[in-house]
């Protein structure tokens, strides 16, 4: 669902770039308005993506590139063998959990990205095959890669939804408010 994303002050470009990104997440979290864990896990196509998995992984994301950002290893190393767990919730984990982590995670986020001394300092990305090698990225592609990221998912967790049950985005605005 479109909302709107309220003009930033004159020149606060950190604000305008947080705001999208909320914006981003509140489309994911809206995605999972009265649904179980259960349902939440639910695939309602061939693609293995489920409510829940989206959840944790846009959390798990988010957390990596902003510790990366900072110059410290991701809360989860993620690899070959354990990627798949990236996107379902194992081991007693639920979404109300999930959520709050991720909540964590955006006050982590606002807050790093409120301090620092500019958007266009720099950090080099990972030693991944998929990165080129020796390049820094700054903290503001860092906004903008997580926006672009949180967005798309957004987007598969809207029609996630609408196929596990049939609600739409703007039906769940109005759970949001009940």
């Amino acid at each position: 669902m479109v909302t709107h994303v309220r003009a930033e002050a004159h020149g606060d470009e950190r604000g305008a770039l947080l705001s999208f990104l909320a914006e981003q997440r509140g489309g994911i979290r809206r995605s999972l308005l009265g649904l179980t864990d259960e349902q939440a896990s639910g695939r309602p196509s061939a693609s293995e993506l489920s409510l829940a998995g989206l959840l944790k992984h846009v959390a798990e994301v988010e957390q990596g590139w902003v510790a990366r950002a900072k110059g410290e290893p991701p809360a989860v190393k993620r690899d070959e063998s354990n990627w798949h767990e990236c996107f379902v919730l194992v081991d007693g984990e639920s979404v109300e959990q999930q959520l709050a982590y991720w909540e964590k995670v955006a006050d982590e986020t606002e807050a790093f990205i409120r301090a620092v001394p500019s958007l266009d300092d720099t950090f080099p990305l990972p030693n991944d095959p998929w990165f080129p090698p020796d390049e820094s990225v700054s903290l503001r592609w860092l906004v903008l890669h997580l926006i672009r990221e949180t967005a798309r998912h957004a987007g598969h967790a809207d029609i996630i939804r609408e196929s596990l049950d049939g609600k739409t985005a703007f039906e769940l605005v109005g759970l949001a408010r009940s």
